[in-house]
């Protein structure tokens, strides 16, 4: 009997689910074609560089889609899914807070968690969940209605859901039920025909855009899919010229003369839709939405924790401005970084602000004793080698503002009332399973790779 593993269904779902996107939305296809001619640029142009953070047959296959549901039952089942593919939640993400618009949405990704199925395929999911308990945004008539809809809909068949854990448990699936599996998966996350209940989605629109997108619908659907770039500035300049219109600005750091760090995104803008939609007399109409859009990401370096402390202080200093002599954001930022921020990798891995992996230098190793004074000094003179850890996961701030970007309006946000307190335990426990912390996920990696070095050298520890 032929068996599909963990990681052939991951890699197999992630392309199926691009080809069916790409049916639904043409631009997408338009995006993933300039991705890899940009990429294809690079490579010719920076040679064996290109590949420093991860080989260009990942960067060219590398995918992240967006999802959205209403309840945590809904998130648990989507977790189920997305454990028969060997992807765990990775991080929370509280948009409400990030995003200066309406946004009642907390998040979490799911992804792969070990390096090699990292390398195998790194597809993940930015999967976000409406926050109907949140007064801010909802007041009690609105939220018991909405509670009411989101519990009567069903957004998996028990088929899909059964499918799904014999493949976590078992770790892979005879093909006939993975082929199965994969169908159901895909269709599950297809655009669905039904009319939408036109009053009851405006209604909810009036409040959020996003709130609408996810609880006036009685299904769920990918709302967008994110080809990886090695130059997404050079892309933005390729898409605009082909006429595709993008939103205003390149989320997350700047570009600049040092490493590339942690996530750069940016998408073309939400497009009008044909949807039929029901109306108060029962007729079906033909109307549009604006709900979907093509992002793209450009990944960089992991940072540790004091380093994500140092990219959030830089940031915020470069949005309120300063003395610069710039009053473009973007200049302003790309200026403060070239002064404060780790020039080099060596700076970064030396400073504990960026995630490396240490690997012995196999000449070196052969070569006298190396020395025990610490990792600058086996850096330095070629014991050790570092290579970087990419950033696998997001950025709340980056989210919000893409997600801003893509909005018909501002929506409503009440702040004279308490928040709902979601977080990274609240949502282990709703779901049933460990929200993973991506710093220990990374430390960890680090770690280990120190430790195998130092035996590989025979030091007692590398510091």
């Amino acid at each position: 009997m032929v068996m599909v593993s963990q990681g052939r269904l991951r890699a197999s779902f992630a392309r199926r689910l691009s080809e069916m996107y790409g049916q639904e939305v043409p631009a997408y296809r338009t995006l993933v074609e300039v991705s890899r001619e940009v990429n294809d640029s690079v490579l010719q142009r920076a040679g064996a560089g290109a590949e420093r953070l991860g080989s260009i047959d990942r960067v060219t296959a590398e995918r992240h889609g967006a999802i959205r549901v209403g309840t945590p039952a809904e998130l648990q089942q989507v977790a189920r899914i997305f454990g028969a593919l060997g992807m765990r939640p990775v991080g929370f993400y509280d948009l409400r807070e990030a995003a200066s618009s309406a946004v009642p949405v907390v998040s979490t990704a799911f992804r792969p968690v070990a390096d090699d199925e990292l390398a195998r395929n790194p597809f993940r999911v930015f999967t976000s969940m409406l926050t109907p308990a949140d007064p801010r945004f909802f007041d009690a008539d609105l939220r018991e209605r909405l509670e009411r809809f989101l519990a009567a809909r069903q957004l998996f068949p028990p088929e899909l859901l059964e499918l799904a854990d014999r493949a976590e448990r078992e770790r892979e699936l005879p093909q006939e039920q993975a082929e199965r599996f994969l169908a159901l998966a895909v269709h599950a996350f297809a655009l669905a025909e039904e009319p939408i209940d036109r009053a009851w989605y405006d209604r909810l629109e009036r409040v959020s855009a996003v709130a609408a997108d996810i609880g006036g619908v009685t299904s769920t659907h990918i709302n967008h899919l994110t080809p990886r770039v090695l130059d997404i500035d050079e892309l933005y300049r390729r898409m605009t010229e082909r006429g595709i219109t993008m939103i205003d600005t390149i989320q997350g750091p700047p570009r600049w003369s040092g490493p590339d760090v942690l996530l750069r995104q940016t998408s073309f803008r939400a497009l009008a839709e044909p949807r039929a939609l029901r109306e108060p007399d029962g007729g079906i109409t033909t109307g549009s939405l604006r709900v979907r859009f093509g992002e793209v990401e450009a990944r960089g370096i992991a940072l540790t924790r004091a380093g994500r402390e140092r990219y959030d202080d830089l940031q915020a200093r470069a949005d309120h401005g300063g003395t610069d002599g710039d009053d473009h954001p973007h200049s302003r930022a790309r200026s403060i970084w070239e002064r404060e921020f780790p020039a080099t990798e060596r700076d970064l891995a030396l400073g504990r602000l960026g995630f490396f992996t240490y690997q012995p230098v196999p000449d070196r190793v052969r070569d006298g004793r190396p020395p025990a004074t610490g990792l600058a000094d086996l850096l330095d003179h070629g014991w050790v080698r570092a290579e970087p850890i990419v950033y696998e996961d997001f950025l709340p701030r980056s989210a919000a503002g893409i997600f801003q970007s893509n909005l018909s309006g501002q929506g409503v946000k009440d702040d004279s009332h308490t928040a709902a307190g979601y977080d990274a335990d609240w949502l282990s426990g709703a779901i049933g399973r460990e929200v993973l912390d991506p710093f220990a996920l990374y430390e960890t990696q680090q770690q280990r790779s120190l430790q195998g070095a130092a035996h590989a050298l025979g030091l007692p520890e590398i510091i």
